[in-house]
């Protein structure tokens, strides 16, 4: 099936490279702000629910793929084409369930985990986890990880440390299926729903 936006987007890019004195100066650095920005406006628009935000925000998001393989593509490293076959590539070698003979496995994710280690010749549980994500999506990580890699550690439940309490309440909405960030981003929500009405009260 043909995708001429796709293409369209692509030849918008090489354009404004060329012409656009601001596009053409960027890097791949001076876009990593631009980045973290738009992937979490994404999550906001899932969080809203509104498909008019969420197909907005993709773009956004999209954009800065494009822009990062264009950059790429005229320096002659890769383009667009080499980013979209090392994801289907990988994603066919990770599903042999779904694209060859093997049985679906019983837990999907620790197997997606351990041909990712295998894959990537990782040595540790923790080997991946990126070092800029926020204290508490990394929290979640490191237990996730460390279970389906069977290493048992025991949780500080019992002092007096703030960091230690917080560790174990991650520790407890893993356990419960429960991603701990997106929890505390809606209770945050209501929080300031409850300001603004408070707000408007006075």
């Amino acid at each position: 099936m043909p995708h001429p936006h796709l293409d369209r987007l692509i030849e918008v890019m090489h354009t404004l490279r060329r012409q656009c004195p601001w596009d053409a100066e960027q890097t791949h650095e001076s876009l990593v702000p631009y980045l973290v920005e738009e992937t979490l406006e994404v999550v906001e628009a899932v969080e809203a629910g509104t498909d008019g935000a969420l197909v907005e925000e993709l773009g956004d998001l999209l954009l800065q793929v494009a822009f990062h393989a264009e950059i790429a593509a005229q320096q002659g490293r890769f383009d667009i084409e080499d980013v979209a076959r090392g994801i289907a590539d990988k994603l066919v070698a990770r599903h042999p369930h779904v694209f060859g003979s093997e049985p679906v496995p019983d837990d999907m994710l620790a197997t997606w985990e351990q041909r990712k280690r295998a894959e990537k010749r990782r040595t540790s549980a923790l080997d991946g986890i990126p070092d800029r994500m926020s204290a508490l999506t990394r929290a979640a990580k490191v237990i996730a990880r460390s279970e389906r890699h069977g290493v048992a550690v025991q949780l500080e439940t019992d002092g007096d440390d703030l960091g230690d309490r917080i560790l174990a309440l991650a520790a407890e909405a893993h356990a419960r299926g429960v991603d701990a960030e997106q929890a505390v981003r809606a209770a945050v929500r209501r929080l300031e729903q409850r300001i603004v009405a408070a707000e408007l009260a006075d």
